[in-house]
């Protein structure tokens, strides 16, 4: 298979590093603080150079004002997306970005940051993409979603699976990637509700890039933004939206 096409540069990245994490925050004022302190305070520590971008999503909270109001072990640095949803949020976050690697993590953190490790181990080991998983074996759930969420959830992943071959968790919101080869990718995805993952993972895998999960214990946040009706009908949508066109492509590919 042809190695994963590479992409040109942002007209206008930020400064290189070696990574760059994106954190898409839609009225997280009250979790950032304590998630920016201890994401921060990891990387001070790391041998990599090290940026945190937070995307303010729309907020109508203090996100913007909270994050560029404090001094970080590492550079923060805040940008917009007016664009709704999560999918925009981090296609803005990752437009911008020259380092190595680049990838987006949940405000909330139920993935542990030390997570990164591993991570950068599997990029530096070949991979393209880095994704924490909390189904993969060897992961954990130190405390699990309520039930109706974990059976949504289950019938997610069994169509996810179909998309994304051999991957087990596709949403878990912990994922690290070759730069060059993930803004790629981003370029051509359509999707930027919940479902976005399913769609980025999908072009990696379809380019020839290889998908390392990183099993992770993982802990629900009660206070998660996403909306199990609203949200979840929207990501199934999509979802099947990916999945019909998926059988389109394979249809076609037979009759050449």
């Amino acid at each position: 298979m042809s190695p994963l096409p590479r992409g040109r540069h942002d007209p206008a990245p930020r400064d290189q590093v070696d990574l760059e994490l994106v954190v898409p925050a839609f009225n997280e004022a009250a979790r950032l603080p304590a998630t920016l302190a201890e994401v921060t305070g990891f990387l001070t520590d790391q041998p990599w150079r090290s940026r945190v971008v937070v995307v303010d999503n729309g907020s109508t909270d203090d996100t913007a004002t909270i994050v560029a109001a404090r001094d970080w072990a590492t550079e923060v640095v805040v940008v917009g997306c007016s664009r709704p949803g999560k999918g925009a949020a981090v296609r803005r976050g990752i437009a911008g970005s020259a380092a190595r690697y680049v990838g987006f993590i949940d405000a909330d953190l139920s993935t542990p940051v030390p997570t990164l490790s591993r991570a950068v181990a599997e990029l530096e080991a070949g991979a393209v993409a880095a994704i924490a998983s909390r189904h993969a074996p060897g992961a954990a759930l130190a405390r699990p979603q309520p039930v109706t969420r974990r059976l949504g959830g289950a019938v997610f992943r069994a169509i996810a699976r179909r998309l994304v071959p051999g991957v087990h968790d596709t949403q878990c919101g912990f994922k690290i990637f070759e730069r060059s080869a993930v803004q790629w990718a981003l370029r051509r995805c359509q999707v930027s509700g919940f479902a976005f993952d399913v769609e980025l993972l999908r072009r990696i895998h379809r380019a020839g890039g290889r998908i390392a999960e990183v099993p992770v214990t993982w802990t629900d946040d009660e206070r998660s933004t996403f909306r199990p009706v609203r949200d979840g009908q929207a990501a199934f949508a999509d979802l099947f939206r990916l999945y019909r066109a998926d059988l389109f492509d394979t249809a076609r590919a037979g009759a050449r």
